[in-house]
């Protein structure tokens, strides 16, 4: 994906911390996280945690400067340990330490709807979701992203009920930011910056300087947070387009922001400084839209963190990435997160190409164009290629102005953002651009508020186009602006760009869970920033459009919210389960979800595309106790310390596998792996019944292509609620594993209410032979 990096310079006061980089002979000093034992031997030494963890420091810490100087964080609930400044010969001597468990250098992560409710079904009659759920009311939503632009009327608190007793959250002060700036929706707000200013500290001297607060300069969290729990909004539009009234997905409940990200990305040890305060503040769910690529569990900050999390009743939802179409692409794959990939919504926005010939190209564009008269006037084309300044990427300075002056400028998607593509064009004199997309974005159709009219089309009508323009000597074209279209288009589809499974590091979990609207998301933004980003633009609004699974994350969040308000004493598995169960696998028109060209697999969609109405009665639930995740990373030959890294258990897996002989986590989703020489699988899976007592349920199933399947028993009998029954699945491979290949199949297992069809517990099954 492009990114739509803000470089916004902001005059705001610098936070002073008590650290600098220093250089000497052979000593570069960075952030490290260090983990420590939870009932470590030496802590009944000291009055305090803080007191503790500063003991480590020291003992290690050799230089002149007081050692609490190189503290940045003390974490107690998210992780127990510290995040510091050390050197290697530092770190060396720390590792000695009793009580150390592991020491992690900081990692960069990156951040990866006026209509997305209605296409989910969400509306305000009685009997729908929102009715049922009060809107979310009483849950809290905890915000991991770039802030929040308080002022916006997504935010406003009218008609909000008090703030929950549980809430014991801040609303933190700093630069353009005060209390006041919370109320009833947004009940809380802080920021963690010390992580990100060490390492742009050592990046960049000269470091884009932002808002030191909770308040938000990028966009990307104003965004995200309207999208999982803003207010009705009416007469919400991006200059005039997707109008209508912008609602979050859990519009009766509050919200509380953690800002973790900044310009140079978001670090480790921020984030799990804001889990750690979130645990403890009170939050029911947590949403975060960050990620990069995958990382084994005990290596992977926001794995431990949000097992800390989820063991506190906290249902996690994380965005699975944007690295697809990519195989083994799908991030944040721990058991205990919800991980989300982003699907398309039947909304268009068509700019079409006209040449003068008449033909038409097929494209997408947000710019507010004059779209009443329906057509811009006819421009030369022109595409510069040839030498190696990047002038088909259209970087700043790459294109001749004699060559473009007053012209239609082609410009290839990738390396710099898209709507930086369109300044460079405007600042080299050029009237228009047509953006088009290469292989790697096929017919994906993220779109835009460009600065000057432009489009964006698909590779296919990209190699059209370029074929035309090397046909004629004197190419011209329009741009035919077709303003906001609903219900033409098939959807969902899943988007080009949302990552893939099976899961790098735990294929023995299918991932990602389900998709959610994740393209063309039009949502809340702040007013320091134009609606396409760039710190040129003077234009505001009060809404913009963002594609990314940054953006299906949040409305899963909000879903979530709706569960845990009509189902308080649901645990984090429970609500996941609901919303995996009763997904759906065809679009609006009833035919299979599609990616590309072809149905998707369950690797690009999971569970399928979300459905809140479904998702709140979901009649049965696959439940999940933390021991449980614990013995399954026994099943993945961790190790004791990489295990109790994670969930700081000490467990000895040999005793634990012995007492659970033939294990399998009770996933809502089966995934079945047969190495070579294997030939069946059995697997077990239990079942509460959240439906109604005296309910029979039958199983269906749809085998993979080349297994047999059976299920013992075939019908499920419960006599009352929450009763708990339980069944087995065996696999029988038909074909042998290839030597050096992997080949994968998948199928379905639904269990189906006797009388009342529309109780359909559905698990995808993939199947893989190593």
């Amino acid at each position: 994906m492009d990114s739509k990096e803000s470089k916004t310079h902001l005059f705001f006061s610098i936070l002073l911390f008590n650290f600098f980089v220093f250089l000497h002979a052979d000593t570069v000093l960075q952030t490290y996280i260090v983990q420590l034992h939870p009932h470590g031997t030496t802590s009944i030494l000291f009055s305090s945690k803080f007191q503790w963890h500063l003991s480590f420091l020291e003992r290690t810490v050799s230089s002149e400067e007081h050692h609490s100087s190189r503290l940045l964080y003390s974490y107690s609930s998210a992780m127990e340990g510290f995040a510091a400044i050390l050197s290697e010969s530092e770190i060396e001597s720390m590792q000695k330490l009793p009580d150390v468990v592991a020491i992690r250098p900081d990692t960069r992560f990156q951040v990866q709807t006026t209509y997305s409710y209605k296409f989910l079904g969400l509306g305000p009659t009685r009997e729908d979701a929102w009715s049922k759920s009060g809107f979310g009311r009483g849950a809290i939503i905890g915000m991991l992203d770039t802030g929040v632009w308080p002022e916006s009327p997504s935010f406003n608190d009218q008609g909000m009920p008090p703030v929950p007793k549980k809430w014991r959250g801040i609303c933190q002060e700093g630069h353009d930011f005060n209390s006041s700036n919370c109320n009833k929706k947004l009940i809380g707000a802080r920021f963690f910056t010390k992580g990100h200013r060490m390492a742009s500290m050592s990046a960049s001297p000269d470091f884009v300087q932002e808002y030191a607060s909770p308040r938000d300069s990028h966009g990307h969290g104003t965004h995200t947070t309207s999208t999982a729990g803003g207010v009705s909004v009416p007469m919400a539009s991006v200059l005039g387009l997707g109008s209508g009234v912008a609602r979050g997905m859990a519009p009766g409940a509050h919200i509380a922001v953690y800002k973790v990200c900044w310009f140079s990305g978001c670090y480790s040890s921020d984030i799990l400084a804001a889990m750690d305060f979130a645990i403890r503040d009170g939050v029911d769910v947590l949403s975060l839209s960050l990620g990069g690529f995958p990382l084994p569990l005990f290596a992977d900050t926001i794995a431990i963190g949000s097992f800390r999390a989820m063991e506190h009743g906290i249902s996690v939802v994380c965005a699975a990435g944007n690295n697809g179409p990519i195989e083994n692409s799908v991030a944040n794959e721990a058991p205990w997160i919800a991980t989300v990939g982003a699907s398309t919504l039947d909304r268009k926005f068509p700019a079409l190409v006209q040449f003068d010939d008449g033909q038409f190209l097929y494209g997408e564009s947000m710019y507010p164009g004059n779209w009443l008269s329906s057509t811009t006037k006819e421009f030369e084309l022109v595409y510069v290629t040839g030498g190696d300044n990047g002038s088909e990427f259209c970087f700043r300075g790459s294109l001749p102005r004699a060559k473009v002056r007053g012209k239609m400028v082609v410009c290839d998607r990738g390396v710099n953002g898209r709507t930086e593509k369109g300044l460079a064009v405007k600042e080299s004199g050029g009237a228009a651009m047509i953006l088009t997309n290469t292989a790697i974005n096929l017919e994906e159709d993220s779109v835009d508020v460009h600065v000057l009219p432009a489009t964006l089309i698909g590779f296919d009508e990209a190699v059209r186009l370029k074929a035309y323009i090397n046909s004629t000597s004197k190419p011209r074209a329009r741009i035919v602006f077709g303003g906001t279209v609903i219900g033409k288009s098939r959807a969902p589809a899943v988007a080009q760009f949302s990552a893939r499974g099976p899961s790098y590091t735990n294929p023995s979990i299918l991932k990602p869970d389900v998709i959610a609207p994740g393209v063309n998301i039009i949502a809340a933004w702040p007013q320091n920033l134009g609606p396409s980003s760039l710190p040129e633009d003077p234009r505001r609004v009060n809404f913009s459009v963002m594609s990314g699974t940054s953006m299906a994350c949040p409305h899963v969040s909000g879903i979530a919210a709706l569960i845990r308000s009509a189902h308080p004493k649901w645990t984090p598995a429970a609500v996941k389960s609901a919303i995996m169960t009763t997904a759906d696998i065809t679009d609006h028109s009833g035919h299979p979800i599609m990616d590309g060209d072809k149905p998707a697999g369950v690797f690009a969609i999971g569970a399928g595309h979300v459905n809140p109405e479904r998702a709140l009665s979901p009649a049965l639930i696959y439940d999940i106790r933390p021991d449980d995740y614990v013995t399954h990373l026994c099943t993945l030959r961790y190790t004791r310390s990489e295990i109790f890294t994670i969930t700081h258990r000490n467990v000895s897996c040999n005793d634990l596998l012995q007492m659970n002989r033939g294990f399998s986590l009770n996933y809502p989703s089966i995934s079945v792996i047969f190495k070579h020489g294997t030939r069946s699988k059995v697997i077990k899976r239990h079942v509460t019944n959240v439906g109604s007592p005296n309910s029979i349920y039958s199983v269906e199933v749809t085998a993979p292509e080349g297994v047999k399947v059976r299920v013992r028993p075939q019908r499920l009998i419960f006599k009352h609620i929450n009763q708990n029954l339980s069944y087995k699945v065996w696999f029988i491979s038909r074909k042998q594993a290839g030597r050096g290949k992997v080949d994968f199949a998948q199928g379905h297992l639904t269990w189906v209410h006797s009388q009342n069809r529309l109780y359909r517990v559905r698990s995808p099954i993939s199947v893989t032979w190593k």
